[in-house]
């Protein structure tokens, strides 16, 4: 446990040297909220849109800012394995689950910070724009966030294993990309229908959208965020499942 809490604590340091971290991680998303809110007040209240509307923005915003976290639990991996620091560590007595739960908790920690933020960003919004917005709701999303933050830092942890600090950024952008469009966050999916929602479904960043705007609407039926949120679970623990395998046969053939 203190060797995890020392990585972690390491990680978690270099986090906070890192300037883009503020700007990507934390300051990113407000930008968008405020940017997409004044979409909204640019759409006519008669095509009855309300995608961009802070109550729906904020979950979308959310699990949109989670996905830089993943970019740089990507790039901290990748670094780390290419420079001389992990083949140190591969000679101490820290094992593979270490090293994962090492990464994992402070970017989590950093995820649950966003999210605080965003929320506080989206409460002063609704404010100004005087629209309600469910304060117990958003709290309950703190929680329902949390498995699709994981997931997506286990694909930061798998890219980060597998690829260069040069390749991982640039497949993790696809990440982003894949998350954006077709996790529901830029427009309505279950409007679209046909082949767009099809595609959707099979992708879980639809899942992490749609169960935290089901939780900040207190909306707790079942095909509306009970199912989404086991299946972002799941595949939180398949991916760090998948890259906490491909790490430790990373470490190894390092080692040999």
């Amino acid at each position: 446990m203190n060797r995890i809490k020392a990585f972690a604590s390491r990680n978690m340091k270099e986090i906070l040297r890192e300037p883009l971290s503020y700007i990507f991680c934390l300051g990113f998303p407000i930008v968008m909220l405020i940017v997409m809110t004044c979409v909204n007040n640019s759409i006519p209240k008669e095509s009855g849109m309300t995608i961009f509307r802070i109550d729906n923005l904020y979950g979308g915003i959310s699990v949109f800012g989670q996905t830089f976290i993943m970019l740089f639990t990507a790039i901290s991996v990748s670094k780390d394995r290419e420079g001389a620091f992990l083949v140190r560590l591969y000679a101490s007595p820290m094992k593979p689950t270490d090293f994962i739960a090492g990464y994992i908790i402070p970017m989590t920690v950093l995820s649950l910070i966003q999210n605080i933020i965003t929320g506080i960003a989206s409460l002063v919004i609704s404010l100004i724009t005087e629209t309600e917005i469910n304060i117990g709701g958003m709290l309950i999303s703190f929680i329902v966030l949390i498995p699709s933050a994981v997931m997506f830092i286990g694909f930061g942890l798998l890219f980060g294993s597998l690829f260069s600090e040069k390749s991982s950024p640039a497949i993790s952008s696809v990440i982003i990309s894949l998350g954006s469009f077709l996790g529901g966050i830029w427009f309505d999916s279950e409007m679209t229908g046909g082949t767009i929602l099809k595609i959707c479904k099979c992708l879980p960043f639809f899942y992490c959208t749609k169960s935290a705007r089901s939780a900040t609407s207190v909306n707790f039926g079942k095909e509306e965020f009970i199912i989404p949120l086991i299946i972002v679970t799941v595949c939180a623990v398949v991916i760090n499942i998948i890259a906490s395998y491909s790490f430790r046969t990373k470490m190894k053939a390092d080692l040999s």
